[in-house]
């Protein structure tokens, strides 16, 4: 439901705020960086964090997983998610 969509906006605004500061590093030589718009209104989770997302901001993902066989998909959900935050 609603939760999957907030999660699927917030990997979204994280892949384009991750994108962003890569072409920012590899832009040493002082040419312009063509901003890519970020969609913190695709969800209510995005636009509150919107301030904590973007600007000077350090984000920190914690990912909880559990070692029980029960929670498997639910865990590899969460770590394959943690990594495509990472990047």
């Amino acid at each position: 439901g609603a939760i999957n969509k907030s999660l699927s906006a917030l990997t979204n605004v994280i892949m384009s705020l991750s994108r962003e500061e890569k072409s920012r590093r590899k832009s040493l030589d002082g040419s312009p960086i063509r901003r890519s718009f970020v969609h913190y209104r695709d969800s209510k989770l995005t636009f509150l964090l919107r301030d904590s997302l973007g600007g000077n901001a350090k984000t920190v993902i914690v990912a909880n997983i559990s070692p029980s066989p029960l929670c498997y998909a639910e865990t590899l959900s969460t770590l394959k998610f943690a990594a495509r935050a990472k990047h």
